[in-house]
């Protein structure tokens, strides 16, 4: 009995292997659309990371302005 279910199995499986995949080609619309969607996902990623590096960029411009100003503050209490 085990043999018998193990050739059917090896039976349709070695069919399902046999069929052409017709259904997994993609038309040239469906191509297109995929690229286009994937061209999207692109820029926004892209964008997204431009953003945040601006944003790190004028934090970093901030914290060297104060620490600057803090600096010649000190400077002006020794002198004066």
């Amino acid at each position: 009995m085990k043999k018998f279910i193990a050739l059917a199995l090896l039976a349709v499986c070695s069919l399902a292997m046999a069929v052409p995949a017709s259904g997994q080609r993609m038309t040239q619309e469906e191509n297109a659309r995929r690229s286009s969607k994937a061209a999207k996902q692109q820029a926004k990623a892209l964008k997204k990371a431009n953003k945040k590096q601006s944003k790190a960029s004028k934090k970093y411009a901030k914290e060297q302005a104060k620490e600057t100003k803090k600096a010649n503050r000190q400077l002006q209490k020794r002198r004066g």
